[in-house]
């Protein structure tokens, strides 16, 4: 574990930035003037700048391994004060896609250094490490909701989250250059990464319809007021790093696919269980439930890429996967939006069951992309 230790410090980072920046969303917007339709633009500029930065990144990392961790690091932690230096709605797209290019490079970076750690005889990490960035998020969250409240504005805020990602860069500077082969393996979109970023894709439709919609439903649906709303979203980020800590434990024991299917199975339970609720209790229980069963996907799927990939060959593995998965991002929330909107809030959560369902049932037929138990401790 010493070797994850830096980063796992990077997962954390990485999670506050993004905490930070979901509470701040209402700031930013006032900041620049932005309608609701001309922010959702602006922030399609992050997904849509990470997808080559990440593809760019694995290669990379083939080549020279994940010792370019600190560099990527300190590109984000420069990056992530641009969004409170704008006064537009087109410089805010900019910084964003900045942070896009940097985010995406960070994310395949970390993952890779993650799955080095399992493949080179190590314990497996890739889900703590993804407890930590969940930790992050739900710690940022809390700080800057609390900072917000005493007046603190964007700038100052992101100035000391780029401080923290900054003081991750520091302490992973001696991070072990992992030893590669002179000549990386072609980059390919193999069938069984395909495969692992489609499953990916699909929890991430999950993660992002939970952290974008759970907190409206519960104020449209069931008239909650604002402070309670906000539960949603906090009883989520809790339950997937819940779900992620206990992932550490059962992953080695159950296997990935078992792992997968089981929490495809709770988040489908969960997520019912939410859209058909009539009392707030039962909508956060079963928001902790879809977050609880999510949770392990990402982590579970990352991890297998890198480490069914050779070491020459493992950066681009885990970047087809990231890439492939980000198409979930992409394509989720407004496909939950149009439900929503032409049915309602309960069909758009219904539909991210039926999602989690589906992942399930992909990820019980997925033997040769996903291993069964291959030891019992880690």
């Amino acid at each position: 574990m010493r070797a994850a230790r830096g980063p796992l410090l990077a997962f954390f980072a990485f999670g506050a930035y993004w905490g930070a920046f979901g509470v701040l969303v209402p700031d930013l917007k006032e900041q620049v003037d932005a309608s609701v339709t001309e922010l959702g633009l602006a922030f399609l500029a992050v997904a849509l700048a990470a997808l080559p930065s990440m593809l760019v990144t694995g290669r990379i990392v083939d080549r020279v391994g994940p010792s370019i961790l600190p560099p990527a690091l300190a590109f984000f932690a420069a990056a992530a004060i641009l969004p409170g230096l704008t006064g537009s709605v087109p410089q805010l797209a900019l910084a964003l896609a900045l942070i896009g290019l940097a985010s995406g490079a960070v994310d395949v970076v970390i993952n890779v250094a993650a799955t080095d750690v399992e493949a080179s005889g190590g314990p497996r990490v890739m889900q703590i490490a993804h407890a930590c960035f969940s930790g992050g998020f739900l710690v940022a969250a809390i700080a800057v909701g609390l900072a917000r409240g005493a007046g603190a504005g964007p700038l100052p805020i992101l100035a000391g989250v780029s401080a923290l990602i900054l003081a991750s860069a520091l302490v992973n500077r001696g991070y072990p250059r992992a030893r590669r082969p002179e000549a990386p393996g072609r980059f390919t979109f193999s069938r069984r990464l395909v495969v692992l970023g489609l499953l990916c894709g699909l929890a991430f439709v999950i993660e992002g319809g939970l952290e974008e919609w759970s907190a409206l439903f519960l104020e449209t649906e069931l008239d909650a007021s604002p402070s309670v709303g906000g539960l949603g979203p906090g009883f989520f980020a809790a339950a997937m790093m819940s779900g992620r800590l206990a992932g550490q434990w059962l992953e080695v024991r159950l296997g990935d696919r078992h792992l997968l299917v089981g929490g495809g199975l709770t988040a489908s339970v969960g997520l019912a269980l939410a859209a058909s609720a009539s009392a707030i209790p039962l909508a956060l229980l079963g928001f902790a439930l879809g977050g609880l069963g999510v949770s392990v996907a990402a982590p579970t799927l990352f991890g297998a890429a890198g480490r069914g990939a050779p070491a020459a060959e493992r950066g681009s593995a885990v970047a087809s996967v990231t890439t492939v998965s980000y198409l979930g991002f992409l394509a989720g929330p407004p496909l939950i939006g149009a439900v929503s909107g032409a049915l309602s809030l309960r069909a758009g959560i219904g539909l991210m069951a039926v999602a989690a369902l589906v992942l399930a049932l992909a990820a019980s037929i997925a033997r040769r992309a996903l291993p069964g138990a291959t030891r019992r401790h880690p």
